[in-house]
């Protein structure tokens, strides 16, 4: 079986937000950017930092820090953008470092209903174990709805 995926793994981007990780689903990452200038919007909700003209197309740029209620941080060099795609919406997340690619079997993805009735809970599909590590999936479906 090595070197071959089965069909019940799924790749995720794995960043980081301080010291925890998180996975995206690959295949609703379209690129991952360097910082760059972003143009505030007005009345818009905090988490929504503003917009980028990415190639053209303008993108709002939502700060997952800021999301997840974190202590904000200098930017660094490490400091990324994630531009996702679901449906037709197209989102950028500002994390603090992208780490790498995973692929996670099935079996080695557990939800969190038995975790916590937290409403942050709502942005997670689940937990991965990779090597030792624990990464946080993210449900990005809720986690990019604005205004809720």
């Amino acid at each position: 079986m090595d070197g071959i995926a089965s069909s019940d793994a799924k790749q995720f981007v794995v960043f980081k937000l301080g010291k925890e990780e998180y996975g995206l689903d690959i295949q609703k990452v379209t690129t991952i950017e360097k910082m760059m200038t972003i143009a505030r919007v007005p009345k818009t909700v905090n988490y929504i930092k503003g917009v980028i003209n990415l190639r053209g197309e303008i993108i709002p740029i939502m700060d997952l820090r800021t999301r997840f209620k974190m202590a904000g941080i200098e930017e660094t060099d490490e400091t990324r953008i994630i531009i996702i795609k679901i449906d037709d919406i197209v989102v950028g997340m500002i994390v603090d470092a992208v780490v790498e690619v995973v692929q996670l079997q099935e079996d080695s993805i557990e939800g969190v209903n038995n975790f916590s009735s937290d409403i942050s809970m709502d942005y997670i599909h689940g937990v991965g174990k990779a090597d030792g590590r624990i990464i946080t999936l993210l449900n990005l479906e809720k986690l990019i709805k604005i205004g809720e």
